[in-house]
């Protein structure tokens, strides 16, 4: 069963991820003591947390943790503006990154977790 949209909120917060700004359904965070933007987008039991494509490197590492699952392919967005564009229909491209979601609430800890270390270098 997929956490809902609210858990998350609720997780982040824990977590001290601090959010920056909310348009239409997509939220932008900031993980803790770090510049480094994930965005939470959807609402309800249909949402999930967008990583920077930089961390492909990275992805079996992040989509083997229990609990976290892959969205194939990446997600696109235009309100994710820290993230780097992507050229694909329009000529001005659109922002992309990497989409995961949840089984549990302790699903979502382990994978902020695991990206810190990743980040951190440890």
């Amino acid at each position: 069963m997929a956490v809902t949209h609210d858990e998350i909120v609720v997780v982040l917060s824990s977590l001290n991820c601090r959010t920056n700004f909310t348009i239409k359904k997509i939220t932008e965070y900031m993980l803790p003591e770090l510049k480094e933007p994930i965005y939470l987008q959807g609402s309800g039991k249909d949402c999930q947390l967008v990583i920077r494509p930089a961390y492909e490197i990275f992805l079996n590492e992040l989509s083997s943790l229990e609990g976290v699952k892959y969205k194939a392919g990446y997600f696109h967005n235009s309100e994710m503006t820290r993230f780097p564009k992507r050229v694909q229909k329009s000529l001005n491209g659109i922002h992309y990154g990497l989409a995961f979601k949840f089984d549990d609430e302790m699903a979502i800890k382990r994978f902020i977790q695991q990206l810190l270390n990743i980040i951190n270098g440890a």
